[in-house]
C-alpha cells in the first residue's frame, strides 16, 4: 500500500493506493468524477481510498489525477508485465486503451470533454505512462468518459501483473534522486 498526500492552497487529495480486488471508497465531492474513479479502480484490480476537496472543480480533478498517476507509478512492479490494451464498448461508446507502464510519459487522446482530457493528460505524466486513448465510437460524453475509464483500468490491471521478468531491452533502470 502506498499513501501520497499532495496538499497547496488550493486542494488536499490524500490516496490510499495497493494492487488488490478493486474496492473503491472515493470522496471528492463531485459525484461523476467519484464514479469514474471508483469505476477505474475496480477494473484495474486496485484497492483505492481517495479523499478530495479543493476550491475549484477545476483544480481539483487536476490535482487528483496527479495524486492517483504517482501513487499508481510507485506501486508498478519492477517485473510487470508492462503493456496492456483493452477495447470496450458502452452503449453507443466504443473506446481503445493502449498502455506502457515502462516509465516514459505520453498521451494522445483527446476525449470529448477538456477537463477530462487534462485528467487523463495529468494522471499519465505523474504515473509516467504511456497511454493512447482512441474513441471509435460515441455520441454520448457520459459514455464516453465512463468508457475510457473502464478501458484504461482494464488495460492498467493487465500491465500490472508481475511477470517475473523485466520487459526492456535496457534491463531494469535504476534512478537514485539524492
Amino acid at each position: 500500500m502506498t499513501t501520497i498526500v499532495r496538499e497547496t492552497k488550493e486542494t488536499k487529495v490524500t490516496v490510499q493506493l495497493a494492487i488488490g480486488k478493486g474496492v473503491a471508497q472515493v470522496d471528492t465531492g463531485q459525484p461523476f468524477f467519484d464514479h469514474m474513479l471508483g469505476t477505474f479502480a475496480r477494473y484495474a484490480g486496485l484497492d483505492l481510498t481517495l479523499h478530495a476537496r479543493g476550491d475549484l472543480r477545476h483544480h481539483l480533478m487536476e490535482d487528483v489525477a496527479i495524486t492517483l498517476g504517482t501513487a499508481v507509478q510507485r506501486i508498478i512492479p519492477a517485473t510487470a508485465a508492462r503493456y496492456g490494451e483493452r477495447t470496450l464498448p458502452m452503449d453507443d461508446a466504443l473506446v481503445q486503451a493502449c498502455l506502457d507502464v515502462g516509465g516514459r510519459f505520453y498521451y494522445r487522446g483527446p476525449l470529448k470533454n477538456k477537463l477530462y482530457e487534462h485528467v487523463m493528460r495529468s494522471f499519465c505524466e505523474h504515473a509516467k505512462v504511456t497511454l493512447h486513448l482512441r474513441i471509435l465510437r460515441g455520441k454520448d460524453s457520459h459514455h464516453v468518459t465512463e468508457a475510457a475509464f473502464k478501458a484504461l483500468g482494464f488495460a492498467l490491471r493487465d500491465a500490472l501483473v508481475d511477470s517475473g521478468v523485466v520487459f526492456s531491452t535496457k534491463g531494469a533502470v535504476a534512478l537514485e534522486v539524492k
